[in-house]
C-alpha cells in the first residue's frame, strides 16, 4: 500500500501540472484584464502599459506560467487586481467552501445511501417507485430553481431560517444551502446505491452467507453493503471538488462569500491571478480526493490489493 501511494502521488505531478497550465491558457483567452480595470473608459496607452508591467502581463504566456508556477510554491498565489493577495481571500473563502461542501456530503452519505439500500432491497416495491420518481424529479429540476424555491418558502414566507447566510457562514446557517447544493448528486447517490444494492443481492455470496444462517442485518451490513458502496465512494470522491468549485450558484442565492463566490467575481472581472489561483487549489482537491477513494477501496473490498 505505501508504494501504491509513493506511485500515485508521483502520477499526480504531471496532472497537476498539465492541469494547471491548461486551466493558466484559458484564463488568459478570456479577455484583457486591463481593459476591465479602467471600467467604462478605456485605458490610455501609458496607463495600460504599467499596469502591465505590474502584473506581468507584458510577458509571454509560458514566462507568465513559469513565474506564476515558481512564486506557488512559495506560497505567494498573486495579486488580485484590487490590491488584495489571493491568499487572504483564500482564508476567508475556503472555510466557508469546506464546511458547506461537508453539509452537502453529509446530505449524501446518510439521506443517498439509506434511500438507495432501502429501495435496492425492495426493488419493484411501491417505496422503490415512489423514491425512483422522486429522485428523477429531484435530478430534472435545475439547482437555481431548487435554492430559490427553498429559500422563497423556508426563509421568507416561513421564516423557519434566513433568507441570507451571515458572514460568519456557521453550520446551521448552512442546511439549506448544503441541501440545495446536494440535492443532484444525493438523487444520484441514492440511484447509484439502489442499483448496486439489487444487483449485489442476487450475487452468490451473498446466498452463500444466507445459506449459513447468518442474520440479515450482518449479510446486508458486512458483506452485502461493503461490496455495493465501491461505485457510489467513487462518486463521492470526485463529487468532493466538484461541490467545491461548482457552489456558485448556490453561494450567489444564499449570500455565501465562498469559493464559488470568489470565482465569480473573478471571472466578471477578469482577474485571472484570482481565478487561477482558486482553481489551483480546486485541482489539488480532486487529486487528492481521487487518491482517498482509491485506498478506501481496499478497504471495502478486501479482495483488492495493491501492490
Amino acid at each position: 500500500m505505501g508504494r501504491y501511494v509513493i506511485r500515485r502521488l508521483l502520477q499526480m505531478i504531471p496532472v497537476f501540472f498539465g492541469a494547471t497550465l491548461l486551466i493558466f491558457l484559458m484564463v488568459n483567452v478570456m479577455g484583457d484584464p486591463v481593459a476591465g480595470l479602467c471600467g467604462d473608459r478605456e485605458c490610455d496607452p501609458a496607463t495600460a502599459a504599467r499596469l502591465r508591467a505590474e502584473f506581468g502581463l507584458d510577458q509571454p504566456v509560458w514566462q507568465q506560467y513559469a513565474t506564476y508556477m515558481g512564486n506557488v510554491f512559495s506560497g505567494d498565489f498573486g495579486t488580485a487586481f484590487n490590491g488584495q493577495k489571493v491568499t487572504e481571500l483564500m482564508a476567508g473563502a475556503f472555510p466557508v467552501t469546506i464546511r458547506l461542501t461537508l453539509v452537502a456530503i453529509v446530505f449524501e452519505i446518510v439521506i443517498g445511501i439509506s434511500l438507495g439500500v432501502l429501495t435496492g432491497l425492495r426493488r419493484g416495491r411501491p417505496v422503490d417507485t415512489g423514491v425512483l420518481l422522486m429522485t428523477l424529479v429531484v435530478i430534472s429540476i435545475p439547482t437555481f430553481v431548487t435554492g430559490l424555491l427553498l429559500q422563497l418558502l423556508l426563509g421568507v414566507k416561513w421564516g423557519v431560517v434566513k433568507p441570507a447566510v451571515s458572514s460568519a457562514a456557521t453550520v446551521d446557517e448552512l442546511l439549506i444551502p448544503g441541501l440545495v447544493l446536494a440535492s443532484v448528486s444525493l438523487a444520484y447517490v441514492t440511484r447509484l446505491t439502489r442499483t448496486s444494492v439489487a444487483e449485489n443481492s442476487r450475487a452468490d455470496y451473498v446466498r452463500t452467507a444466507v445459506a449459513k444462517g447468518l442474520p440479515r442485518r450482518r449479510v446486508v451490513s458486512r458483506h452485502l453493503l461493503r461490496n455495493s458502496l465501491i461505485p457510489v465512494v467513487t462518486f463521492i470522491g470526485t463529487d468532493v471538488g466538484a461541490l467545491m468549485g461548482g457552489a456558485i450558484v448556490t453561494e450567489r442565492i444564499f449570500n455565501i462569500h465562498g469559493v464559488g463566490y470568489q470565482l465569480y467575481q473573478g471571472i466578471l472581472r477578469q482577474s485571472s491571478q484570482t481565478v487561477v489561483g482558486f482553481v489551483t487549489v480546486l485541482v489539488l482537491v480532486f487529486l487528492l480526493a481521487n487518491l482517498l477513494v482509491d485506498i478506501l477501496y481496499a478497504v471495502l473490498d478486501p479482495r483488492i490489493r495493491y501492490a
